[in-house]
């Protein structure tokens, strides 16, 4: 008993897990893998690697932070 204006449960499921970040979501990751490479590569024991992570994570916001805050927006 199919109804023509009724999505199937298939199709419901696909549209409700789209999530369109556009282009802010490439810039932060380029960030992220930029930085994140940075620490790792500095890094000296398991300690600062940890540390790496999360400055990697946090860091594009800092940025953008600094960035906003120079222009006084």
């Amino acid at each position: 008993m199919a109804d023509g204006n009724n999505l199937t449960s298939h199709d419901h499921k696909k549209s409700r897990g789209m999530n369109y970040n556009g282009i802010s979501g490439g810039i932060y990751g380029m960030a992220f893998l930029g930085a994140l490479i940075y620490y790792l590569q500095h890094a000296t024991s398991f300690w600062s690697v940890v540390l790496g992570i999360f400055k990697a994570i946090f860091w594009p916001a800092v940025l953008m932070y600094k960035v906003l805050e120079l222009l006084k927006i």
